[in-house]
Protein backbone atom coordinates (compact mmCIF):
# COMPACT_ATOMS: atom_id res chain seq x y z
CA UNK A 1 0.00 0.00 0.00
CA UNK A 2 1.77 2.98 -1.45
CA UNK A 3 0.52 6.10 -0.96
CA UNK A 4 1.49 9.07 -3.96
CA UNK A 5 2.98 12.58 -2.74
CA UNK A 6 2.99 15.78 -4.40
CA UNK A 7 4.52 18.87 -2.74
CA UNK A 8 4.84 22.48 -4.16
CA UNK A 9 5.87 21.03 -7.22
CA UNK A 10 6.72 23.61 -10.04
CA UNK A 11 7.40 22.81 -13.92
CA UNK A 12 8.35 25.86 -16.37
CA UNK A 13 10.24 25.74 -20.26
CA UNK A 14 12.23 28.69 -20.46
CA UNK A 15 10.83 31.85 -19.05
CA UNK A 16 7.30 30.12 -19.49
CA UNK A 17 5.96 29.08 -16.47
CA UNK A 18 3.40 25.90 -16.91
CA UNK A 19 2.51 25.35 -13.22
CA UNK A 20 3.57 25.81 -9.58
CA UNK A 21 2.83 25.32 -6.20
CA UNK A 22 1.30 21.98 -6.93
CA UNK A 23 0.53 19.91 -4.02
CA UNK A 24 -2.16 16.82 -3.46
CA UNK A 25 -1.86 13.06 -1.64
CA UNK A 26 -3.48 10.10 -3.38
CA UNK A 27 -3.88 7.28 -0.99
CA UNK A 28 -3.35 3.25 -1.61
CA UNK A 29 -6.92 2.72 -3.43
CA UNK A 30 -8.13 6.28 -4.31
CA UNK A 31 -8.71 7.19 -7.52
CA UNK A 32 -8.46 11.24 -8.32
CA UNK A 33 -8.90 12.92 -11.36
CA UNK A 34 -7.40 16.18 -12.79
CA UNK A 35 -9.33 18.28 -14.73
CA UNK A 36 -8.30 22.06 -15.87
CA UNK A 37 -8.02 24.25 -19.28
CA UNK A 38 -6.57 23.07 -22.35
CA UNK A 39 -2.33 24.25 -22.13
CA UNK A 40 -2.34 24.40 -18.23
CA UNK A 41 0.25 21.14 -18.07
CA UNK A 42 -2.28 18.33 -17.10
CA UNK A 43 -0.84 16.37 -19.03
CA UNK A 44 3.04 17.37 -18.39
CA UNK A 45 1.97 16.86 -14.36
CA UNK A 46 1.35 13.21 -15.79
CA UNK A 47 4.66 12.77 -17.06
CA UNK A 48 6.55 14.55 -13.80
CA UNK A 49 4.50 12.10 -11.67
CA UNK A 50 5.68 9.01 -14.07
CA UNK A 51 9.20 10.05 -13.57
CA UNK A 52 9.00 11.06 -17.41
CA UNK A 53 9.81 14.77 -16.87
CA UNK A 54 11.57 16.66 -14.86
CA UNK A 55 10.52 19.46 -12.66
CA UNK A 56 12.11 22.78 -11.57
CA UNK A 57 10.80 22.98 -8.23
CA UNK A 58 9.20 20.57 -4.99
CA UNK A 59 8.86 17.15 -4.84
CA UNK A 60 7.09 13.81 -5.94
CA UNK A 61 7.26 10.84 -3.39
CA UNK A 62 5.91 7.33 -3.79
CA UNK A 63 5.67 5.67 -0.64
CA UNK A 64 9.52 5.57 0.15
CA UNK A 65 11.06 6.72 -2.82
CA UNK A 66 11.92 10.10 -3.61
CA UNK A 67 11.75 10.48 -7.42
CA UNK A 68 13.95 13.52 -7.66
CA UNK A 69 16.86 11.67 -6.30
CA UNK A 70 16.94 8.75 -8.91
CA UNK A 71 18.59 8.98 -11.95
CA UNK A 72 17.47 8.20 -15.54
CA UNK A 73 17.85 4.52 -15.15
CA UNK A 74 16.50 3.98 -11.58
CA UNK A 75 13.18 6.14 -12.57
CA UNK A 76 13.12 3.18 -15.44
CA UNK A 77 13.17 0.58 -13.21
CA UNK A 78 11.03 2.01 -10.75
CA UNK A 79 8.09 2.98 -13.37
CA UNK A 80 8.63 -0.87 -15.00
CA UNK A 81 7.59 -2.08 -10.98
CA UNK A 82 5.50 0.04 -10.18
CA UNK A 83 3.65 1.78 -12.73
CA UNK A 84 0.86 1.49 -15.53
CA UNK A 85 0.40 4.64 -17.51
CA UNK A 86 -2.40 4.85 -20.14
CA UNK A 87 -0.74 7.49 -23.16
CA UNK A 88 -3.10 9.70 -24.94
CA UNK A 89 -1.34 8.55 -28.03
CA UNK A 90 -1.07 4.77 -27.23
CA UNK A 91 2.52 4.13 -27.77
CA UNK A 92 1.43 0.53 -28.84
CA UNK A 93 4.02 -1.26 -30.51
CA UNK A 94 3.56 -1.60 -34.00
CA UNK A 95 5.74 -4.82 -35.00
CA UNK A 96 3.99 -6.81 -31.69
CA UNK A 97 0.80 -8.32 -31.92
CA UNK A 98 -1.86 -7.37 -29.70
CA UNK A 99 -1.38 -10.06 -27.08
CA UNK A 100 2.33 -9.38 -26.77
CA UNK A 101 1.74 -5.72 -26.35
CA UNK A 102 -0.34 -6.41 -23.44
CA UNK A 103 1.86 -8.66 -22.04
CA UNK A 104 5.10 -6.43 -22.23
CA UNK A 105 5.03 -5.26 -18.65
CA UNK A 106 4.90 -8.75 -17.41
CA UNK A 107 8.01 -9.75 -20.02
CA UNK A 108 9.99 -6.68 -18.52
CA UNK A 109 9.76 -8.06 -14.99
CA UNK A 110 11.04 -11.67 -16.06
CA UNK A 111 7.03 -13.14 -15.87
CA UNK A 112 5.51 -15.10 -18.12
CA UNK A 113 1.45 -15.35 -17.68
CA UNK A 114 -0.57 -15.73 -20.89
CA UNK A 115 -3.57 -16.61 -18.71
CA UNK A 116 -3.12 -12.93 -16.95
CA UNK A 117 -2.76 -11.83 -20.59
CA UNK A 118 -6.45 -13.59 -21.91
CA UNK A 119 -7.98 -12.62 -18.80
CA UNK A 120 -7.33 -8.66 -19.65
CA UNK A 121 -8.28 -9.01 -23.25
CA UNK A 122 -11.11 -10.27 -22.09
CA UNK A 123 -11.39 -7.85 -20.10
CA UNK A 124 -11.22 -4.96 -22.12
CA UNK A 125 -13.79 -6.79 -25.05
CA UNK A 126 -10.15 -8.04 -27.42
CA UNK A 127 -11.36 -11.48 -26.27
CA UNK A 128 -10.23 -13.02 -29.76
CA UNK A 129 -7.92 -10.31 -31.54
CA UNK A 130 -4.65 -11.29 -29.71
CA UNK A 131 -3.12 -12.66 -32.53
CA UNK A 132 -3.82 -9.30 -34.45
CA UNK A 133 -1.46 -6.64 -35.21
CA UNK A 134 -2.24 -3.01 -34.05
CA UNK A 135 -2.51 -1.62 -37.43
CA UNK A 136 -5.30 -3.73 -38.15
CA UNK A 137 -7.13 -2.11 -34.58
CA UNK A 138 -9.44 1.05 -34.96
CA UNK A 139 -8.29 3.91 -32.62
CA UNK A 140 -10.94 2.83 -29.75
CA UNK A 141 -9.32 -0.78 -29.68
CA UNK A 142 -5.94 0.39 -29.81
CA UNK A 143 -6.84 2.33 -26.14
CA UNK A 144 -8.27 -0.29 -25.40
CA UNK A 145 -4.93 -2.30 -25.95
CA UNK A 146 -2.97 0.47 -24.37
CA UNK A 147 -5.55 0.24 -21.00
CA UNK A 148 -4.65 -3.78 -20.84
CA UNK A 149 -1.25 -3.37 -20.61
CA UNK A 150 -1.32 -1.21 -17.87
CA UNK A 151 -3.27 -2.73 -15.98
CA UNK A 152 -1.54 -6.28 -16.71
CA UNK A 153 1.04 -5.98 -13.96
CA UNK A 154 -1.10 -4.56 -11.50
CA UNK A 155 0.56 -1.50 -10.55
CA UNK A 156 0.59 0.80 -7.51
CA UNK A 157 0.56 3.78 -9.07
CA UNK A 158 -1.51 4.03 -12.48
CA UNK A 159 -1.76 7.29 -14.47
CA UNK A 160 -4.27 7.79 -17.15
CA UNK A 161 -3.85 10.44 -19.78
CA UNK A 162 -7.61 10.99 -21.50
CA UNK A 163 -8.19 7.41 -21.14
CA UNK A 164 -11.74 7.15 -22.59
CA UNK A 165 -10.95 10.17 -24.76
CA UNK A 166 -11.39 7.32 -28.37
CA UNK A 167 -14.61 5.56 -26.94
CA UNK A 168 -18.17 5.27 -27.28
CA UNK A 169 -19.84 5.89 -23.99
CA UNK A 170 -20.56 1.89 -23.13
CA UNK A 171 -17.36 1.03 -23.42
CA UNK A 172 -16.12 4.53 -21.88
CA UNK A 173 -18.19 3.33 -18.66
CA UNK A 174 -16.45 -0.45 -19.05
CA UNK A 175 -13.07 0.94 -19.11
CA UNK A 176 -13.76 2.82 -16.52
CA UNK A 177 -14.80 -0.16 -14.40
CA UNK A 178 -11.68 -2.06 -14.70
CA UNK A 179 -9.30 1.23 -13.64
CA UNK A 180 -11.75 1.41 -10.77
CA UNK A 181 -10.96 -2.51 -9.81
CA UNK A 182 -7.32 -2.01 -10.19
CA UNK A 183 -7.84 1.14 -7.64
CA UNK A 184 -9.72 -0.77 -5.29
CA UNK A 185 -8.70 -4.30 -5.13
CA UNK A 186 -5.04 -3.78 -5.39
CA UNK A 187 -4.55 -0.70 -3.61
CA UNK A 188 -3.38 1.03 -6.56
CA UNK A 189 -3.83 4.86 -6.52
CA UNK A 190 -5.28 5.96 -10.01
CA UNK A 191 -4.51 10.06 -11.05
CA UNK A 192 -6.71 10.38 -14.03
CA UNK A 193 -6.47 13.35 -16.65
CA UNK A 194 -9.70 14.11 -17.71
CA UNK A 195 -12.29 16.04 -20.01
CA UNK A 196 -14.82 13.77 -19.71
CA UNK A 197 -17.46 15.31 -16.91
CA UNK A 198 -18.94 11.46 -16.40
CA UNK A 199 -15.01 9.85 -15.89
CA UNK A 200 -14.50 12.78 -13.36
CA UNK A 201 -17.72 12.95 -11.75
CA UNK A 202 -16.73 8.74 -10.83
CA UNK A 203 -13.70 9.71 -8.96
CA UNK A 204 -13.20 10.15 -4.89
CA UNK A 205 -11.86 14.10 -6.02
CA UNK A 206 -11.71 15.40 -8.41
CA UNK A 207 -8.50 18.82 -8.49
CA UNK A 208 -8.44 21.39 -11.07
CA UNK A 209 -5.19 22.22 -11.97
CA UNK A 210 -4.40 26.15 -12.91
CA UNK A 211 -1.24 27.85 -13.62
CA UNK A 212 -0.96 28.96 -10.23
CA UNK A 213 -1.45 25.38 -8.54
CA UNK A 214 -3.80 23.13 -8.03
CA UNK A 215 -7.40 23.02 -6.03
CA UNK A 216 -10.10 20.46 -5.08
Amino acid sequence: MTPLHVDNLGKHYGDTPVFANVHFTVAPGEFVAIVGDSGVGKSTLLNCLAGLDTWDSGGITHGSTDLGQLDDTQRALWRRAHVGFVFQAFHVLPHLDVAQNVALPLMLLGQNDATRVQRMLDAVGLTDLGARLPQQLSGGQLQRVAIARALVHRPALLLADEPTGNLDPTTAARVMDLLLAQTREHGASLVLVTHSDAAAARADRVLRLTAGGIAG
